[in-house]
């Protein structure tokens, strides 16, 4: 494959504040194209995180279709991965993919965290309790309403943040549901008793695992104590030792979603490529 030409973009030289990124035409909804439909449901029943209570969303392409198996991706966070308005716009994203065979068809399943305020114990702890909820709590729901696929290499996991390096938990814990993963910003940083994953990483056998990672330089605590930027470059630079199917990108934004909402459509192209590169 013929090596690949970028414009030049001129710089400035002042980086002392966070860069704002453009969204590109795979982030605004596209003339003739089919939207998804997008479900709201309630989950006050957890048994993995008890007395909780919570909202998630299905997002099901208009291409979907009870005879094919379709592919499947859950993100933490959900509300902010569906809002049409904001920085992400993942459904809009989807519809687009989807309607030129860029992602297979997948079936988007949003989850927001526990209330009351239980976003941190749930996305930074390094356990697979939260694998076991969405596994046994939330997805069996989905599967009993549509055909998902059954291999692995067809379930995709998402977020940003804490959201981020909880999805990067999931498929570590459960390779055998989860191989694809996507994480801006994780906050590997945050992980109670420091961020296990680069010596983890080079002391474990290879998992069949690929994975999208979003750094940014004025992400937080620039300096010695719980760096968030570092924390990624640690998590990346192992998986690149141990040859991990690994595709990190780095930007000048600060810890919020501009950047990553920018980069979906790039990163999904990314996940479900068929053949690796």
């Amino acid at each position: 494959m013929a090596d690949s030409e970028i414009p030049y973009v001129r710089h400035p030289a002042d980086f002392s504040t966070p860069v704002r990124y453009a969204h590109g035409p795979d982030s605004y909804r596209q003339r003739d194209v089919p939207r998804g439909t997008i479900l709201e449901y309630e989950w006050n029943e957890s048994r993995v995180f008890p007395g909780t209570n919570r909202r998630y969303w299905v997002y099901v392409p208009a291409q979907y279709t009870a005879s094919e198996p379709a592919s499947l991706m859950a993100f933490q966070d959900g509300h902010l991965y569906l809002d049409s308005e904001g920085e992400i716009r993942a459904s809009i994203v989807f519809d687009n993919l989807i309607d030129r065979g860029e992602m297979p068809v997948t079936v988007g399943v949003f989850v927001d965290p526990g209330e009351p305020e239980n976003r941190n114990v749930e996305y930074d702890a390094f356990s697979d309790a939260y694998a076991t909820f969405l596994l046994t709590e939330i997805l069996p729901n989905v599967q009993n309403s549509y055909l998902i696929a059954d291999d692995p290499d067809q379930w995709a996991i998402g977020g940003g943040s804490s959201g981020g390096s909880c999805a990067f938990t999931v498929a570590w814990t459960r390779p055998d549901r989860f191989r694809r993963v996507l994480s801006f910003l994780g906050s590997f940083a945050q992980i109670p008793g420091g961020n296990p994953y680069p010596d983890l990483i080079q002391e474990t056998p290879k998992k069949p695992l690929r994975i999208f990672l979003q750094a940014a330089t004025h992400d937080l605590n620039w300096g010695p104590e719980r760096n968030w930027f570092s924390a990624n470059l640690r998590v990346a630079a192992a998986l690149s030792e141990c040859d991990y199917d690994l595709r990190l990108v780095l930007g000048d934004g600060g810890h919020d979603t501009n950047h990553g909402g920018v980069l979906l459509p790039d990163a999904l192209r990314w996940l479900w490529r068929r053949e690796a590169e």
